[in-house]
């Protein structure tokens, strides 16, 4: 059967890399999480004090980064390495979150990480999730799904998720952090949020995550269908 290339595109918290893992597992494609790079990068720069603001330096960290996902057996997922470590703990802590879609939104750092991304999709038979993956990263392909959710509930599920790693954490802190991600993300000048005209909506507000997965399985056959013809 042939092999396609699936784009999840969305606001943050609703729930784009499950999906995407879910969808990779059960058709054996490579997931890749764009947001784990851009994490990554995010986490470079706050521990070697890179003023983002400043070309020279962004461009100088950019040429000592490297990233890759490596295939972990106990959890059956795949990590975010940097330069060689596991840092897949760390770029899922609140200090990241509160300033990747600032690095994010730099120019050099979305060319930089879009030209990893088109290299690891060559192959084809990938899942990839983030902000721009069905719009720049991968325009072409077969099958394009922008996510969305009410604010409310997406502000629960990140509330849950971070609460888990940290007790301290109040609803106020994540609602801040998903509006203030949502405004900036929406907003860039490089590469905005936004619904790729061939973009399947799925809204999963009142969706279990086995009715998303029947769902969204369904939209896949009918474009390996649709592009084996």
């Amino acid at each position: 059967m042939k092999k396609i290339i699936i784009t999840i595109d969305g606001y943050s918290s609703c729930g784009k890399s499950t999906l995407a893992k879910q969808l990779a597992a059960k058709l054996n494609y490579l997931y890749i999480d764009s947001g784990a790079m851009y994490r990554a990068i995010t986490l470079y720069f706050i521990q070697h004090r890179i003023d983002w603001a400043d070309p020279y330096q962004v461009k100088t960290a950019l040429d000592s980064i490297h990233l890759e996902f490596v295939y972990n057996q106990l959890t059956g997922q795949s990590d975010m390495y940097l330069n060689e470590e596991n840092v897949e703990p760390m770029i899922r802590e609140m200090l990241v979150a509160e300033k990747v879609s600032e690095v994010a939104a730099i120019r050099e750092v979305r060319t930089f990480a879009v030209a990893q991304q088109q290299k690891m999709g060559d192959a084809r038979g990938i899942v990839m999730d983030g902000r721009d993956i069905g719009t720049v990263v991968f325009p072409h392909a077969e099958l394009k799904i922008f996510m969305t959710a009410d604010p409310a509930i997406r502000v629960q599920r990140r509330f849950k998720e971070l609460y888990a790693k940290n007790p301290n954490i109040t609803l106020h802190e994540v609602k801040e952090n998903l509006e203030l991600r949502d405004y900036i993300d929406s907003n860039r000048e490089v590469s905005p949020l936004r619904r790729a005209d061939d973009a399947i909506i799925l809204d999963n507000s009142q969706l279990t995550m086995d009715e998303q997965l029947d769902l969204v399985s369904q939209w896949v056959e009918d474009a390996i269908m649709a592009h084996s013809s």
